[in-house]
């Protein structure tokens, strides 16, 4: 494999290795060990999730106009970026390297070619199983993208104009994605999600999304929204509907696509009756990070997070049985907001107009949970513009209008899902049972829903069912929940204000539709 272009000459270049041979790479090197259900199970070392603080994009005649700069789009110079490119090739010629072509986007429309580059058989083999595969005859001639992932370089800050000794930058003009000083395997995955975040909108006039979506059997397509530990995941691994991807896709005019060919659970408390497909994809060849093991023994314990909450399993799509492939599918007939509401205000499902739908979609509403991000340990309220503002390198209007128009021209059904805290706020209140979540999804995708009687909420405006088959009917209006029915109104008025400061950024690009969505603040309360 020719590694010229990059001046890369490493003492030693494995290949597109395979599954078997990336694992055995992996024992050899005590990278991880394989626990009993035959997962190679690592650990990240300090970084157990990303660092948003240390992701970088180079400023340069390509990007000063079109990128939304700030706090999560941080300014890179060219000359930084050179600079500390040279010093982790030259660092890497000293290294054993493991390098894998593939690809991102189902749809062969939006195709792109990726070369990755990693210092260890362990990040190549997440590689192998989150991006989309190549046949064994059919590499590309060329390279769209490369990744280049070396743990062990640290960054000086002084000389080379990052935060600290970690890093991610992404060169849209080189078409380079460098990450050091972090072993954790999602800085690789999201620096190509923030790739195309840049490239389909802008060039392809397409939607990209942080979203997982399935397939009925009937053929409607479903989306789901949302920020890690909503319940993306959990929630479009049904067993009853064919997974199209749990996290990234596209919205093209005639389709729905995956960006990926694997799926990143999160597998805090994972068991077998609770998440049968993700816990049945846990076998060999799938990569476990950050998890614990019960004392004396290679079984997994979910349920330790003494490392970190946010253990991770990446395996490939068709680990799950009724994985969609190839991962495409038609234009979606239902949408879901997932958001875990820390205030424990929000319903556990409700109906939005295409005004409340642009406004929530915009506002992004969650909370943090725990682990995901270096530096949570417990739920933060935060609002999160698209339901992925760590990844947008556009401002979020540009993705709002293009959700707006779709939205519109087909119609879709959107509902928002509180998947976090009822019946008091987080360290009150008692997260949302998923069995009630799983029945409300499936009463809206099989349209009952749409059949039942609603009652509006005082505050925010939201169709609420008064009935859902499977779930108690006085958890579906969160006020029944809670004990004190005044601390409920004030905290609902605290949200709403929340939501409407937070807005105020966006006021500039509001509809007369979206205005009229907004929440209203009842004054006799605060």
């Amino acid at each position: 494999m020719d590694l010229s272009y990059l001046n890369l000459h490493a003492k030693s270049v494995k290949c597109q290795l395979s599954v078997a041979e990336l694992v055995e790479e992996a024992l050899k090197n005590g990278e991880g060990t394989l626990a009993d259900s035959g997962a190679l199970a690592v650990d990240t070392g300090k970084f157990t999730g990303r660092s948003p603080k240390d992701r970088f994009i180079v400023c340069d005649e390509l990007t000063e106009d079109a990128v939304w700069w700030g706090d999560i789009n941080i300014k890179f110079t060219p000359e930084h970026f050179d600079a500390l490119f040279e010093k982790v090739v030259q660092h890497l010629s000293e290294k054993q390297i493991y390098v894998r072509d593939a690809y991102a986007c189902a749809s062969e429309a939006y195709k792109t070619s990726i070369r990755v580059i990693t210092e260890n058989a362990f990040q190549n083999l997440f590689a192998h199983n989150l991006f989309l595969r190549y046949g064994d005859q059919e590499l590309p001639e060329y390279t769209d993208w490369t990744i280049i992932a070396a743990p062990s370089f640290n960054a000086d800050p002084a000389t080379d104009g990052t935060r600290q000794g970690n890093f991610s930058i992404l060169n849209f003009t080189k078409k380079i994605i460098l990450i050091g000083g972090t072993a954790y395997t999602g800085e690789i995955k999201k620096g190509i999600f923030s790739v195309l975040n840049f490239i389909l909108p802008t060039q392809k006039n397409t939607l990209s999304m942080h979203c997982s979506a399935n397939l009925g059997k009937d053929g409607d397509t479903a989306i789901f929204f949302g920020l890690s530990g909503t319940g993306k995941t959990t929630l479009s691994a049904d067993p009853e509907r064919g997974l199209i991807g749990d996290d990234e896709h596209g919205w093209s005019d005639t389709e729905i696509f995956n960006f990926e060919g694997g799926c990143y659970a999160k597998c805090v408390d994972l068991t077998q009756e609770k998440e049968p497909q993700i816990f049945n994809a846990i076998k060999f060849g799938s990569l476990l990070e950050n998890t614990n093991y019960y004392p004396f023994s290679r079984t997994v314990d979910f349920s330790n997070i003494k490392k970190t909450e946010n253990t991770r399993v990446a395996y490939p799509i068709h680990y799950i049985d009724n994985a969609v492939l190839p991962s495409v599918s038609g234009i979606p007939k239902n949408i879901f907001f997932l958001t875990a509401d820390a205030c424990g205000v929000l319903p556990p499902i409700s109906k939005l107009t295409p005004g409340q739908a642009m406004f929530h979609f915009v506002s992004g509403y969650t909370a943090k949970v725990a682990g995901t991000e270096t530096g949570v340990t417990e739920p933060q309220l935060t609002f999160s513009a698209c339901f992925g503002k760590a990844f947008l390198p556009l401002h979020p209007a540009k993705y709002a209008k293009l959700l707006g128009e779709k939205m519109q021209k087909h119609n879709v059904n959107v509902w928002l899902v509180n998947t976090g805290w009822s019946g008091g706020a987080y360290g009150v209140g008692q997260r949302m049972k998923l069995g009630y979540t799983r029945a409300m999804i499936t009463a809206a995708l099989k349209g009952v829903l749409l059949n039942a009687d609603f009652i509006e909420h005082p505050v925010f405006g939201l169709q609420m069912p008064t009935t859902c088959k499977g779930v108690p009917s006085e958890i579906l209006d969160p006020r029944n929940t809670w004990l004190d029915k005044n601390a409920y109104d004030t905290k609902a008025n605290e949200l709403a204000v929340a939501f409407l400061n937070n807005y105020k950024q966006f006021e500039a690009f509001s509809s007369e539709e979206i205005q009229n969505a907004l929440p209203k603040v009842v004054e006799n309360i605060l």
